[in-house]
């Protein structure tokens, strides 16, 4: 199972910790995208976390579950307004099973990576194909990795520099893993925390769908639907159950 790097003082900590995720320009087209693959039907969500996502579609009227691996971020999903109202239930969930189908299982926000072998994210697939109804989607929001823009010979990418944090990627090519290493002033005080990934190309994600019975519906560069290209940071995929 992996690690719940996500204790009591880091997810008090979370929300304002990625702050620019919370805007409404952020929020709103993946709440737009989401509750349109829901439809009138029912979503799970993976690695629910503090509810940046779930809370405000279920404000659209989606009814929703969840599962994540933090009791203590699933706590300060409960605390926020409607936040009770969401069922969640704690486990990894590359295997976690939780009761009746869905019209969409989603993961937004690169948590696809937090399962860092391909062992796990394959389980993770076969995991969301036995929670889809009919004709239900899994949608992935991940970002594509960022080796071409790593200068010659280097294995360390900034990915965040400001007064207040500092964030670093290091590539491990061999093992297709992540580190990442983040700096932030809290108190006057700096800590530093590092968890790792398993970074995952968008092909070897069609190949893990397909063993899961699901082909690729769509794949955008932005929830917007912005064209995915050799240049895109990230993307947008949808699969469904393949026909026979």
């Amino acid at each position: 199972m992996p690690q719940d790097y996500f204790g009591p003082s880091l997810a008090r900590q979370y929300d304002e910790s990625v702050a620019e995720m919370f805007d409404p320009s952020v929020v709103e087209p993946a709440v737009d995208f989401l509750a349109e693959m829901a439809g009138s039907g029912t979503a799970l969500e993976l690695g629910i976390g503090t509810g940046r996502i779930a809370l405000p579609l279920t404000k659209r009227g989606i009814a929703l579950g969840g599962i994540d691996l933090s009791p203590a971020m699933v706590e300060e999903l409960w605390a926020k307004p409607g936040g009770k109202d969401i069922q969640v239930t704690i486990g990894d969930f590359a295997t976690t099973t939780v009761d009746g189908l869905f019209s969409l299982v989603y993961l937004v926000f690169n948590t696809i990576m937090n399962l860092t072998s391909a062992d796990e994210q394959v389980a993770c697939f076969q995991n969301v194909a036995a929670h889809r109804e009919p004709g239900g989607r899994f949608v992935v929001e991940v970002g594509v990795p960022q080796l071409q823009r790593l200068p010659p010979g280097e294995t360390v990418r900034a990915f965040k520099l400001s007064d207040k944090r500092l964030g670093f990627d290091e590539y491990d090519v061999a093992s297709q893993g992540l580190i990442s290493h983040h700096y932030y002033v809290v108190d006057g005080k700096l800590e530093v925390r590092s968890y790792p990934f398993r970074y995952v190309w968008p092909s070897e994600l069609d190949l893990m769908a397909r063993l899961a019975g699901m082909t690729l519906r769509e794949r955008w560069g932005s929830w917007r639907r912005d064209p995915f290209t050799s240049e895109s940071a990230q993307h947008v995929s949808v699969w469904e159950k393949a026909s026979l």
